[in-house]
């Protein structure tokens, strides 16, 4: 690629341009909640309010963005404020009283609904600890490391959580294991406690041990309790976005360790298999969901385009790029930021659409719901604009 300098300084602008004037303005606008607290995420096209039913994932992630977003990129103090109004809706109504928190409560904050699952931990948790970088409130810090706990407790405590399959079935997640490595790391920049990364060199033990399986050149969601190859449909599946995100916690983690090589290699290869897995040769894109013995995928939107995989995969060839400096990353990150853009924005009401068919066309237009609102399109702007910044700043002869 020609012109790399140029090609940075454009892009970190036009992050942090619609991040500033399209992204945040929306979502501050329409999803905000202003009488309750919290944000609202199920919005139409338009921004109309279609749902009240609060995600509780949302509340952290909202919060979390809020509060990046003033640190990384602008002091604007109404996102800041948006950061502590939701994170107080978050300890007001969304933990449960055996500390297990809630997926969806009301628009008030009743209760709605509870899974199995930590993630509503992990997101209110970095939330509290971006939260109190931003506004120097270290109580925030421990609030965060204390949930950080938590989660422990609750995936390591036999009993407590509803097991996902009969006891007779043993298998392993990779979610969990890559989430926590993000987690984690939020925190720790915040509050430095060992366990922290303690849990990060665990997570990534398990990835390369039991979840990295290069019979496939893949990394499978699901596995055997020491990494057995499943054959069944479960256990050959392939996603590729989570995959690609995993490869960029991995790269944050081993730049904060002077570029560590082990974990270069090990994110490099996660990421070059997975996008070989999840470009689309035929349309462009990061397709949902891959089998590793090329047989037909079970989930019903297997070929579509969602919104997330492609912020993932810009971040991720974007971090490839500055670990390695190999020019190859910057043409994968021009060639999904390109394809992103031109079918992802919607530039009559704002904000992006979230659900494509496999050939770009839109498949239905809702700026939000339940699982899709104010978190990775923002994240991956912040992210792309302190990565910029960061390469140029290091690099000050680039051409």
């Amino acid at each position: 690629m020609e012109k790399i300098k140029g090609y940075l300084t454009e892009w970190a602008d036009v992050c942090r341009r619609d991040l500033t004037t399209d992204i945040m303005p929306f979502w501050m606008k329409y999803g905000f909640d202003r009488v309750n607290g919290g944000v609202y995420t199920c919005v139409d096209r338009d921004g109309t309010l279609i749902d009240t039913t609060k995600s509780v994932w949302f509340q952290g992630r909202f919060a979390f963005v809020c509060a990046y977003a003033y640190n990384k990129v602008e002091k604007n103090p109404e996102w800041l404020a948006a950061a502590k109004s939701t994170l107080d809706f978050i300890e007001q109504h969304c933990i449960d009283t055996d500390g297990h928190m809630f997926f969806e409560v009301t628009a008030t904050g009743e209760p709605v609904r509870k899974r199995r699952y930590v993630f509503s931990e992990s997101f209110a948790a970095i939330a509290m600890s971006e939260y109190a970088l931003a506004s120097g409130d270290k109580s925030y810090a421990e609030k965060a490391l204390k949930m950080f706990h938590n989660i422990v407790r609750l995936t390591t405590t036999p009993g407590l959580l509803a097991p996902k399959y009969c006891e007779n079935v043993e298998m392993q997640g990779h979610s969990l294991t890559m989430i926590l490595i993000n987690t984690a790391s939020r925190i720790r920049e915040a509050i430095d406690a060992p366990e922290l990364t303690a849990q990060i060199d665990s997570s990534i033990e398990k990835l390369r041990k039991y979840f990295m399986h290069p019979e496939f050149s893949a990394l499978l969601e699901t596995v055997g309790p020491n990494g057995e190859f499943i054959d069944s449909i479960n256990g050959r599946l392939i996603n590729p976005g989570h995959c690609i995100e995993t490869a960029w916690f991995i790269l944050e983690e081993a730049k904060l360790r002077g570029w560590d090589k082990g974990l270069v290699d090990t994110a490099i290869t996660i990421l070059d298999w997975s996008w070989k897995w999840g470009w689309d040769e035929t349309y462009g894109g990061i397709i949902n969901f891959r089998d590793c013995k090329n047989y037909s995928p079970q989930d019903y939107a297997h070929d579509m385009k969602f919104w997330w995989p492609q912020c993932e995969a810009i971040i991720a060839t974007l971090y490839a790029y500055e670990a390695t400096k190999d020019e190859k990353y910057l043409d994968m990150h021009k060639q999904i930021r390109d394809w992103t853009y031109t079918h992802f924005p919607d530039n009559e009401y704002g904000e992006w659409y979230g659900y494509l068919h496999r050939d770009g066309s839109v498949s239905q237009p809702a700026k939000g719901n339940i699982f899709k609102g104010p978190f990775h399109v923002p994240r991956m702007m912040i992210k792309s604009f302190e990565l910029c910044n960061e390469i140029l700043l290091r690099n000050p002869n680039i051409n």
